[in-house]
């Protein structure tokens, strides 16, 4: 008898908002979609055993096991668990949450996965963030303490301090009060900046030390955090020495490089992923594109930032601005010419306009060029991205998505596009807008998203073998890459989640008030 694919909550807390994986779980009926790029295969057939996938295939090609648990999914796409590359579930930047919420930082994280897990993303990787509260969500999820999505983290960008630094903010921190020096430390984690001095061969003892503390892979700051300019952050020989020794703890090494020649440098150093490549201050150069396509270096792009509604906002913004100006023109033109005729002026501010419109336009200073360089990089990170994706490079959905001010200290509502569960659809969702067909961004949500964690023998494919992160669509996403919002069941570690009311315990997701109410 075919179950309904909406779960009820398990009696055990343990497994609160999962229900606990049957012995043997049949999948039936399904137009499956696995991850690896190929075409679909109508009316498929995914056995589960425990928490692996055990058989797939056409049904009659597959023998359903007589104590299955049969979930009929007939008129429904099942697609693997999909993964964000690029997330930030700890707190760490509003010094007014962090004070009030200090006891509750690993709750915080937890939230944080359990909203992506709502919106079907079954892993995420945090790239930055608080490492010993991401360290117990991480192994609370791990245990079946909490239900969460898959959670690996970096802990600190490597040769940065914590949010109120100079590498982070672009700005000396004068009078930090003592809670925002011990908050900087937490986040550095003896991976801050006096790494930066460091000798290669010092910093090859201090990235093991570092590495000691438990994190899941390395991210390091090829560059200052801060945009126009982004400062290099470690020599060659002083990134390479950090690659080559997180390479033999078999970990990821990573970087944020926002600079052209920063971005070249880490590729040369060979680092295998490069957090938003999209986002340099400037466009990538065709022989670092190459470089990176060569030398197979994962893409980790902030799609989520430069599609859909962000990307049409600032095309209003740009428009209006360059209609403000068109007036502006028109009007100097006009009243030149009046001027011209010699007609009298008759107020003060008349004759100081009429002056001011006699003389030449002086050049912008380098200050207000750096003003108007945000509109510049938003145009680089679009055309970056575009041409990424265009020659080939391995692309993963990736977001930024991160815990911003608690709901009492907001005036508004966090953008949909940078929350988390929203977010991350958002940026899949974006991969169509800057190039690629449905099945190519499900494969970078799902495949792609695998190999940045090296859990490729373990997730992203629905295959043999394979962990049970799978999905199921009320919709084809090859039609509209939009029916990846239509989840009919969330299945992680073979255990179904009842999704609709995650997250179990609202630290900040909680409904803003609507003005007057």
């Amino acid at each position: 008898m075919a179950l309904a694919l909406f779960s009820l909550l398990a009696s055990d807390a343990s497994r609160a908002g999962a229900q606990a994986p049957a012995a043997v779980t049949a999948i039936v009926g399904a137009t499956l979609i696995d991850g690896n790029g190929g075409a679909p295969v109508d009316d498929a057939v995914v056995v589960v055993t425990g928490n692996k996938i055990t058989m797939v295939g056409k049904r009659g090609a597959v023998t359903i096991p007589p104590n299955a648990r049969v979930i009929d999914a007939k008129g429904k796409w099942l697609v693997p668990g999909f993964i964000d590359t690029n997330v930030h579930m700890s707190l760490y930047s509003q010094v007014e949450s962090m004070a009030r919420y200090e006891d509750r930082f690993t709750d915080i994280a937890i939230e944080g996965t359990q909203l992506q897990l709502k919106f079907g993303f079954t892993s995420v990787r945090d790239s930055y963030g608080m490492l010993k509260p991401l360290k117990a969500a991480r192994e609370k999820i791990e245990r079946g303490e909490a239900v969460g999505a898959r959670l690996m983290f970096a802990g600190n960008i490597v040769g940065w301090g914590g949010p109120w630094s100079l590498t982070f903010t672009g700005t000396r921190q004068d009078n930090l009060s003592l809670f925002q020096e011990q908050m900087n430390d937490a986040v550095a984690a003896n991976g801050g900046e006096p790494l930066m001095n460091m000798t290669p061969a010092e910093l090859r003892i201090a990235i093991n030390k570092y590495m000691d503390q438990g994190v899941d892979f390395v991210k390091y700051g090829g560059t200052s955090h801060a945009f126009f300019p982004a400062m290099i952050g470690f020599s060659e020989a002083a990134q390479k020495a950090m690659v080559e020794e997180i390479h033999k703890r078999g970990k990821v090494a990573e970087t944020h490089s926002t600079s052209p020649e920063g971005l070249r440098i880490s590729v040369e150093a060979g680092v295998d992923l490069v957090q938003h490549p999209e986002a340099t201050d400037a466009i990538i150069p065709p022989d670092v594109l190459e470089l990176m396509i060569k030398k197979n270096v994962i893409c980790s792009m902030l799609e989520n930032t430069i599609t859909g509604k962000a990307w049409t906002d600032f095309q209003r913004r740009l428009k209006g601005k360059a209609d403000s100006i068109t007036r502006a023109d028109s009007v100097r033109r006009l009243d030149s010419a009046k001027f011209a005729r010699g007609d009298t002026l008759k107020t003060y501010m008349d004759s100081t306009l009429a002056d001011l419109l006699r003389r030449p336009m002086r050049a912008k200073t380098m200050i207000e060029l750096a003003a108007d360089s945000s509109n510049s990089r938003m145009i680089y990170r679009r055309k970056n991205a575009e041409q990424l994706i265009k020659a080939g490079c391995i692309t993963t959905v990736s977001t930024d998505n991160y815990r911003a001010s608690a709901p009492e200290f907001t005036r508004v509502p966090r953008a949909e596009n940078q929350q988390p569960g929203t977010g991350s659809i958002i940026a899949l969702e974006g991969l169509v807008e800057l190039g690629m067909t449905p099945l190519q961004a499900i494969t970078a949500a799902t495949k792609n998203g695998a190999l940045a964690m090296r859990m490729q023998d373990k997730l992203g494919t629905v295959e043999n073998g394979k962990i049970a992160d799978l999905l199921l669509l009320g919709g084809d996403p090859l039609v509209d890459i939009k029916n990846v919002r239509k989840l009919a069941m969330v299945m992680k570690d073979g255990a179904v989640i009842d999704f609709a009311k995650l997250p179990l315990r609202p630290v900040f997701y909680k409904p803003v008030p609507k003005p007057g109410s």
